[in-house]
Formats: structure tokens, C-alpha cells, sequence
């Protein structure tokens, strides 16, 4: 008989020790107590312990202690970045995408012709929109651009693709874009008739001016010899610049109180350039800003199919106004008997 307890106590204890590795492995291995999917983030200067524990805390794990010893054993470098875990995913699950280094990305795409307003709605869910505007008008980050002078950064970023991740700092994303320009844009202003910043603010005005490529340097053209015998530029775009610069944030064509607003950015109430671009420019437009065509037009007017008719005199410039405004018409009366 006590043989057989003997023998019953022994059984007991080794189906114990065997279960101890096997609840391991299912704390390892289980299923995760996620319900939805989650974001995790590393930022600079985490700690295996405290990002465990942070897990943990926020039920995206079951067992910091565990991943800690897994963490140690595996010597765990922390990378930081955004991660996605899934909903039901295992310890295990996670350690291999800390492992691997599985950063998610989110592409930021920069358009030529992208001013900041447009800039800081697609960076919102990276920063405050105060902290955004702070950093906008960073002389750092002007500096780093190439234009320590700039008051801010408006057209000082690069048109491009950018992969962001949401444990980058602020000015750290900032910085990215501004040394894409430095990198790929700043080189291309050298060699043109204006200065180069002044090549950057002409070709920001052609850039919203037109969307027809082949009319850039033509646009340019006029704006340069405007310039050139003291006449103001009259760049509506520089309008809309100047009435979201009030806090006025519509996307319409320019009213007779845009006209006459009284801004340093309203070519229509000042002479000469705006005090910085309005816009991203593209390559062709900084191009047609260095190399404008000079011709003797002083003015163009939308033909509304598309492009715009120039012209060298008011007169002229006059009766295509009264195209413009006979094509509109036409448009609106075909688009009604439709």
C-alpha cells in the first residue's frame, strides 16, 4: 500500500514537471488576448523591461516577465518604429515582429503643388496641427534646407514619397522632407537669371498658375518682365495664398475682396514677389523660372478649355478675357440642355 502511494506521489510530480513547460509553451504560443487589431510604439530610448510591462499594462500581451526572459536570452535589440499586431497574436507573434524589425509604414505623398495647408492635413495624425506650425516657421529647419533666411518652410520640401512611421518625432519628419529638398531640389535653382530663392518663389506662382507644362515658361515669361518694368505680377493664386493666410481657409476662385487684401503675399496690393513660394514647384516650372520665355506678352487669361491665351497689350488681352467669359457660357448652356 505505501508502495503504491509511492508510486502515485511520483506520478503526480512528474506529470507536473511536465506541465510546466507545456503552460509555457501555451503562454508563448496561445493565443494573444488582442480582440482588434493594435498599434504598438517604440519610440527612441525604450527598454525591453519597460516596453513589456507597457504591453502588458495595455492587454497586448499576457506575460511581460516572460517576454523578458525571452528578450534577454534572444538579446533583443529594440528598433523603433510603428508595429501592427493582429488581433489573437501570440506572444511569440510578437517578439518575432520586435525581432524582425516589421515596421509599418505609411506613405506621405508630397504633390507638386502642395502648399502648407495641404501639408499639415496629411501630417495629423503625426503631429498637432500648433506643433506643425511651429515648426513651420523653424529657422533650423530653413537652414537645413538651404535657406537660413526663409521665414518659413513653404516650398522648401521635395515633391515625393516619403515612408513615415508614427514614432518618428515631429521635426524629425520635417527635417526628412526639407533634406529632400536640400538633396534633390536646391542644386537644380543654381544658374538662372533671379537668385535662387527668388527662382523658387517665380516658380511656385507658374506652378499654380497652369497645368499645362509646355505654357510654364511663357507664364514665367510674362511674370518676368513684369518684373523686370515694375508692373505687379497680379498672380491670383497669390490671393488665395494671402486669404488663407487670414485664417480664411476656402477653396474658391478669388473674390474682389481677395483682389484688394492687403497682404505681403497679394501681387495684386504689392509689387514684386511674395516674400516666399506659395507651393511646391515642379521640376519643369523651376526650369521655366531660370529659363523663362521672354517674350513681349504681359498678360494671359484662361481660354477655359484647358490652357490660356497670352498677349502683349491690355486690348488684346481684353477681348481674350471676352473669349474666356463666351466659352463659360457656352459650357454652362451645353451642360443644362445635357
Amino acid at each position: 500500500m505505501a508502495k503504491s502511494r509511492t508510486s502515485l506521489r511520483l506520478a503526480a510530480a512528474t506529470l507536473l514537471l511536465a506541465l510546466i513547460p507545456l503552460s509555457g509553451l501555451w503562454m508563448w504560443k496561445g493565443r494573444g488576448p488582442l480582440t482588434a487589431q493594435a498599434t504598438l510604439l517604440v519610440k527612441r530610448g525604450a527598454t525591453v523591461d519597460a516596453l513589456a510591462d507597457q504591453m502588458e499594462r495595455e492587454g497586448l500581451i499576457r506575460n511581460a516577465a516572460l517576454f523578458k526572459l525571452w528578450a534577454r536570452a534572444r538579446k533583443l535589440q529594440l528598433i523603433r518604429g510603428e508595429y501592427t499586431l493582429e488581433p489573437g497574436a501570440s506572444l511569440s507573434d510578437v517578439a518575432n515582429k520586435l525581432k524582425r524589425a516589421d515596421i509599418h509604414y505609411t506613405n506621405l505623398v508630397v504633390p507638386v503643388g502642395a502648399h502648407a495647408w495641404m501639408l499639415q492635413a496629411r501630417l495629423k495624425s503625426f503631429m498637432p496641427e500648433d506643433v506643425f506650425w511651429t515648426l513651420w516657421k523653424s529657422p533650423r529647419l530653413a537652414k537645413t534646407a538651404g535657406f537660413p533666411d526663409a521665414e518659413s518652410l513653404e516650398g522648401l520640401v521635395a515633391p515625393a514619397t516619403y515612408k513615415l512611421h508614427h514614432a518618428m518625432e515631429p521635426e524629425e519628419i520635417l527635417l526628412t522632407l526639407v533634406e529632400a529638398f536640400r538633396d534633390k531640389v536646391l542644386p537644380s535653382l543654381d544658374g538662372g537669371a533671379l537668385p535662387p530663392y527668388e527662382t523658387l518663389i517665380l516658380a511656385s506662382l507658374a506652378e499654380k498658375e497652369t497645368r499645362v507644362p509646355t505654357e510654364l515658361p511663357k507664364v514665367a515669361g510674362v511674370y518676368a518682365q513684369r518684373l523686370r518694368i515694375g508692373m505687379r505680377l497680379q498672380c491670383d493664386p497669390t490671393t488665395l495664398y494671402a486669404r488663407w493666410l487670414s485664417g480664411d481657409l476656402r477653396y474658391t476662385a478669388p473674390t474682389a475682396e481677395d483682389l484688394h487684401r492687403t497682404s505681403r503675399f497679394n501681387t495684386y496690393t504689392r509689387a514684386g514677389l511674395p516674400p516666399t513660394p506659395i507651393a511646391v514647384p515642379s521640376p519643369a516650372a523651376i526650369e521655366a523660372a531660370k529659363v523663362p520665355s521672354l517674350g513681349k506678352d504681359l498678360f494671359f487669361v484662361a481660354t477655359g478649355k484647358g490652357g490660356h491665351a497670352f498677349a502683349p497689350s491690355l486690348s488684346e488681352h481684353n477681348r481674350n478675357v471676352g473669349a474666356y467669359r463666351r466659352e463659360i457660357r457656352r459650357q454652362k448652356k451645353a451642360l443644362a440642355h445635357g
